[in-house]
Order: structure tokens, then sequence, then C-alpha cells
């Protein structure tokens, strides 16, 4: 009970005010590797406004459905990233995570798996969820990789379920259990 419920090794999971995760939105998706590691979508460029009006319109239609974290340094408290959660099946003890590290100075140092094994505590110990379950694209090895450091396994894919500069690509499932999150962290 002495650890704080949000805070990792490097980061902090934090509510932040739409305004900062626009400006942070922005940045980041301006940055087409970053978008297309997070995105199948095209790449649109949406203003600060834009995206200030759509976090406003998301979290007051339904707070607890979407539950968006900013992702923050230890060291020098930087707005880094985010993490979302999407309660879609909370009734049955599950809920999908999506995560983005936006600036890339950080990329491949641990941030992201901090992150993910922060938000996995709290969805396990404070949440009560039986199994959290993510979607990554095969073009993204690094996420991959963060992905299973933090516990996730290989559950299926869809195949050539995406375009991406003129390839196919495949999505990939990975989920990760409360009994294994638990084993890991015995």
């Amino acid at each position: 009970m002495a650890e704080q419920l949000f805070c990792g090794k490097m980061v902090r999971l934090t509510a932040e005010e739409p305004e900062a995760m626009a400006k942070g939105f922005v940045s980041w998706n301006f940055d087409s590797e970053y978008f297309r590691m997070l995105d199948s979508s095209p790449q649109i460029m949406w203003s600060e406004k834009k995206y200030k009006e759509w976090l406003e319109k998301d979290l007051e239609k339904n707070p607890a459905q979407n539950l968006l974290f900013g992702i923050r340094t230890l060291e020098d408290d930087q707005l880094i990233g985010f993490i979302v959660l999407f309660d879609e099946a909370l009734q049955l003890g599950d809920c999908l995570v999506a995560i983005g590290i936006g600036q890339r100075e950080y990329w491949g140092k641990g941030y992201g798996t901090d992150a993910m094994r922060t938000m996995l505590a709290y969805v396990f110990n404070e949440m009560n969820l039986r199994r959290l379950t993510l979607i990554v694209f095969e073009h993204n090895p690094r996420g991959i990789r963060s992905y299973e450091k933090a516990g996730f396994v290989m559950e299926g894919r869809i195949r050539s379920a995406m375009l991406r500069e003129g390839r196919r690509w495949d999505w990939y499932y990975m989920g990760i259990l409360r009994e294994e999150w638990e084993a890991r962290n015995s």
C-alpha cells in the first residue's frame, strides 16, 4: 500500500486538462512515424482547437467510458504521451488499452513499458479487471517488444488488415490476464 497508484519507476499517469493534451496531440501527430504506429486511419491534421473540442466532448459525453491519462516523466515532469482505457467490455471484466509515446527522444528507453506496467497495476488492483487487451500493428516491433516486457502475450491476428506505404500489414491482438500479471508481480 506504500506505492503511489499512478506512479511507476520512470513515469506517472496524470489527469490532464484538454488544452495540455490538445497541444501534445498536435505536436505528436505531426510526426508521421508516430502516427503510423498508433493509428490505422489515414493521417489527418487537426488544429489544437479541434483536438481540445474533441477531448471536451468525449470526456463530457461519458467520462467513465474512456479513461484518458497523460504520461509524464518523473525526472522533469515532461508530458510525453498518453494512455487510454476503452471499457467496451467492462461489464465482463475486460478492457482495451491504447498507448502512445509522442516525444521521439523518449522512444526505446522504457518509458512506454513503465507506463503500461503502471496501468496494469491500476486495472488489476484498483479496477478489479480480469484481462487487458491491446491491438498492435505488425510494422511496430518496438511496441510489440514493449508489450511483451510488460507481460502481454500474442492472442491472435487479423491478416492484411491495413495498407501502409503500398504494403498490407497484420493487426496483432495481445492480452494479459490478471493471474498472469499476478504471477509476474508476486
